[in-house]
């Protein structure tokens, strides 16, 4: 069955939640759609991403704070934490959320064996998660880590560290750049360009709005040896 999916539409972000969470749970609407609320927490102002839907919750990355994260999802049932990838500053909160909500967590098993995460399930490119008004597709994006992924649903999507409006997320070698590069070009820019995307750390974009600075990098030659933080111009 279809399903219709709503989020913040941007220009820049989702709703943004830098504190009073007890108002959350009024944010919930009706079971055809979905809010996204995005809390950045912890030392690295790490992006976790709670979808809500009807009156179930999915933690997409529980950075730090597990008290934020908990007050954003109560009134709801978690049916899942989702990890975009294992890197430290997206998991601080983990072990917390996940006794405290009974939650199982889903992870990509590339990311599982690199962080020695252990998971409840994996998820793989191409599954599809269901919550109460829409479901969730998870797209294999390795580069920044071999096991990250993103989350699309309706015109959005949570990229974790895989993209930002400045460039590519972090890359430790040139093939990881490589490889990030790719994942970009056969997946994420293949996307509409009003998808709304929803990245680990600082403001989302859209596809449309960062397309033509990626088209350009792509097209300029660049060294061999690049990578680390690199940015689109």
């Amino acid at each position: 069955m279809s399903a219709s999916w709503e989020c913040d539409r941007i220009g820049g972000t989702s709703q943004r939640v830098t504190g009073n969470e007890s108002a959350l749970p009024s944010l919930l609407i009706p079971r055809s759609s979905l809010t996204l609320l995005t809390l950045p927490l912890g030392q690295w102002n790490t992006n976790c991403h709670v979808l809500i839907g009807g009156g179930e919750s999915i933690v997409v990355d529980p950075a730090a704070e597990p008290e934020r994260i908990l007050a954003a999802v109560e009134g709801t049932a978690v049916k899942a934490i989702l990890l975009t990838h294992g890197h430290l500053d997206h998991v601080q909160a983990l072990d917390a959320v996940r006794q405290a909500s009974g939650a199982p967590l889903g992870l990509h098993p590339a990311d599982a064996a690199e962080f020695g995460i252990v998971g409840d399930f994996d998820l793989n490119d191409g599954d599809v998660l269901m919550l109460d008004g829409g479901d969730l597709t998870v797209i294999h994006t390795p580069g920044h880590t071999p096991g990250s992924v993103c989350l699309r649903f309706g015109q959005c999507a949570i990229v974790g560290d895989t993209l930002f409006p400045g460039g590519p997320g972090h890359s430790r070698t040139p093939e990881a750049l490589a490889q990030i590069l790719a994942s970009l070009r056969d997946k994420v820019f293949t996307w509409p360009d009003d998808t709304a995307f929803y990245p680990g750390h600082g403001e989302g974009s859209t596809i449309g709005a960062v397309r033509p600075a990626f088209e350009a990098f792509m097209a300029r030659p660049r060294s061999p040896e690049l990578c680390g933080d690199v940015e689109w111009v």
